[in-house]
């Protein structure tokens, strides 16, 4: 089978996003990845002390939050389809990231004391424990289980999409039922976390499989889709958290 034929629910490790690059000489490591991995999570985390900085000056935030959402939106199309800018492309993806994260984090720690760190510790730990399911081959990232997972992230992306929509114009269903701290709210959100985190063995899977094929700025790309993943999970953790408590 070729590599480029090889699926992955994360659209950052789409096919078409390494479709052509198996004859480069110089070749994607996982060092490599590492490396800009924790590059690019200390750049998120800058702006996020750079946002929880502002707002403690007494300044609002919400258009450094809105404007990183907006430029995260916009950074994350350039790399997908404009892959030799990624270097430069994905370290302003996380700048941006890290104001709109650091913008919801002031919010929930308004609202509950310490949650913002608790979702970090379990992202970390998330993270981590995925890491040695697949390592130590506990779960196997077989194909059936990439279809499942990619349906299944597809479904919770469109509930999210017709929820968000529904809210704006006050409409009352039980997509909408889904933002408040009902029951139903929370099993939705438990299944969705757990969606997120096994997104991970997806990632850690293509990778592996990519590695030592596709040319060196590629790591950039492969980083931009753990973060994308990362970020799923501190979000859907913060979420889980807040139902939790309110419920």
């Amino acid at each position: 089978m070729a590599l480029y034929n090889y699926k992955t629910a994360n659209p950052a490790f789409s096919k078409e996003v390494w479709k052509g690059y198996a004859s480069s000489a110089n070749k994607m490591t996982v060092n490599g990845i590492i490396v800009k991995s924790f590059f690019c999570i200390f750049l998120l985390a800058f702006t996020a002390y750079l946002t929880w900085k502002v707002h403690y000056l007494g300044y609002n935030i919400s258009i450094l939050m809105y404007s990183g959402l907006i430029a995260t939106f916009i950074f994350s199309l350039l790399t997908a389809f404009i892959h030799r800018l990624a270097p430069v492309l994905v370290p302003l993806y996380a700048l941006s990231q890290g104001f709109f994260l650091g913008g919801i984090s002031i919010y929930a720690e308004s609202k509950f004391k310490g949650m913002p760190i608790q979702a970090i510790g379990v992202s970390i730990s998330t993270f981590l424990f995925m890491l040695f399911l697949y390592k130590s081959r506990i779960v196997k990232v077989t194909e059936r289980f990439r279809s499942v997972l990619f349906v299944a992230i597809a479904l919770i992306m469109t509930i999210y999409a017709i929820s968000w929509i529904l809210r704006l114009f006050n409409i009352v269903t039980p997509f909408t039922i889904l933002d408040t701290t009902s029951y139903l709210s929370v099993a939705f959100n438990i299944i969705a976390a757990a969606i997120a985190a096994f997104a991970l063995l997806l990632d850690f899977d293509f990778i592996e499989r990519k590695k030592n094929h596709v040319p060196k700025y590629m790591e950039w790309v492969a980083t931009w889709g753990l973060l994308v993943t990362l970020v799923w999970v501190y979000v859907e953790a913060m979420r889980l958290m807040k139902n939790i408590v309110m419920s």
